[in-house]
């Protein structure tokens, strides 16, 4: 581990995680990246993080010591206050208000999605991707022009919910197509995100081939 200023504790599979890396590397910030095993949490970690959830952020102190975060949202919009580069949220406060609620809604958005991939049963599949398709309507009610959330520029929105649409880049093209099908402003929302350097580079080129197996080690049927 170098002597960064931030260190953010991952694991190479989590899309929370992805959230911090996306913005740290939209800052260009420099920062290190040590993963942990989930299955056995090391005693340090467990000492660090009060949900024992990843990502924590390290911040070094003037006097040497780590400041610790946590929470994915908060180390985001901890990130966009105190780096350089573009605002990641709007100036004006109602703006700014909205994209925060917008983020909230990610919340159930990426639960529907998450179950909806993990359904080992027909029945469960239906349900589950009934109800993400609802929540992604009411993203498409939302969004404007694009490319991104709020239009030309890359914002926390974004950020949030570009870890979620990656999964459906990965699995089975004709599984994934209907569920963005005549949504004419959230399908090249997703694309755009894709095609973000940032996106890209918040996680290894192993990555597909490690969440595929996920799948198949958890039993989800689309997996098969």
């Amino acid at each position: 581990m170098t002597a960064q200023n931030l260190t953010l504790v991952s694991h190479p599979l989590c899309p929370f995680v992805q959230r911090a890396a996306i913005v740290l590397l939209e800052k260009g910030v420099a920062f290190d990246r040590v993963n942990i095993d989930l299955s056995a949490k090391p005693d340090w970690f467990l000492a660090l993080s009060p949900t024992g959830k990843v990502p924590v952020l390290k911040v070094r102190q003037p006097d040497g010591g780590d400041a610790i975060l946590f929470e994915s949202v908060v180390i985001c919009e901890y990130l966009n206050e105190t780096q350089g580069g573009a605002a990641m949220y709007p100036d004006d406060a109602l703006l700014r208000a909205r994209h925060r609620a917008w983020i909230e809604f990610a919340t159930q958005t990426f639960a529907e999605g998450w179950q909806f991939l993990h359904a080992k049963d027909t029945e469960t599949a239906d349900t589950k991707r009934a109800a993400f398709r609802d929540r992604l309507s009411k993203l498409e009610a939302e969004l404007g022009d694009g490319p991104y959330f709020a239009g030309a520029a890359f914002g926390l929105v974004d950020a949030v919910y570009a870890p979620l649409f990656r999964y459906f880049g990965i699995i089975d093209p004709e599984v994934a197509a209907p569920i963005f099908a005549g949504l004419p402003r959230v399908a090249p929302w997703r694309a755009a995100l894709a095609g973000r350097p940032s996106v890209r580079n918040a996680v290894t080129d192993a990555y597909p081939e490690l969440f595929r197996d996920h799948l198949r080690q958890h039993g989800a049927m689309i997996a098969a």
